[in-house]
Formats: C-alpha cells, structure tokens, sequence
C-alpha cells in the first residue's frame, strides 16, 4: 500500500481481549513498527499513558464493560496521538473524540495502515 516506515514507530496497544491484542500487535510488527507496550485493563492503560515511552496508541473503546475516554483524554492533554477501535464504528464516540482516527472491529492490516498513515500525516 505505502512505503514501511524508515524508522520504527513505538505503539501501546490497548485491547482487553488477548487473541485480538495479539493479531494487533503482529500485523504493526509486520508494518515496521515496535510495540513499546500493551494493556488490558484501563488502570493498565492509564498508568502506560502517564509513564510515556511511545509514539501513539491504539486504543480498543471498550474495556471489559469500562470505557477508555479517561485514557484518550489523558493522550490528548499529553498531544500524544491515537486511534481509536471499536466495533461500534465513530458514532459511538463523545463528541469531543469523533474527530479522532477510528478503526472499526474487524478490520484488516491494509486498513490498520491506512489509519497510521492518516495519523502521521496529521501531526
């Protein structure tokens, strides 16, 4: 589709269920990037997003029942970038995030790119 990144872009995965944290994770290695960590749980995912030590973040919206807004605000106030996965698609996000690169459960590695590369092109 596009050119692989000539450096590696360090990614925090968040996504509760592990086969699909798992596919997630392969198909960014396979583009050329790095998982610098992943979470499950939004406790887990906060305290990976007040630590730092990545580019962007891949967010799955919901989280065992919990919603991952308090961490995509904290992303936000950090200027750090995500992405946003739901099997929802963007209308079921606040308003103040619909704006913001969603992917929609299930998508495919070609898709996943599409939205890194419409996420790089905006910062």
């Amino acid at each position: 589709m596009s050119e692989r990144p000539t450096t590696p872009t360090r990614i925090l995965v968040v996504e509760d269920e592990f086969l699909i944290r798992t596919l997630l994770e392969d198909m960014l290695v396979d583009l050329g990037h790095e998982i610098a960590g992943s979470a499950a749980t939004v406790d887990q995912a906060r305290a990976l997003a007040v630590a730092g030590g990545f580019d962007l973040a891949i967010l799955d919206v919901n989280l065992e029942g919990q919603e991952i807004f308090p961490v995509a605000q904290i992303l936000a106030e950090r200027n750090l970038p995500f992405i946003f996965v739901t099997g929802y698609g963007a209308g079921g996000l606040p308003e103040h995030f619909r704006g913001r690169p969603t992917l929609q459960k299930p998508f495919q590695s070609e898709k996943l790119e599409a939205a890194l590369i419409e996420l790089s092109s905006a910062a």
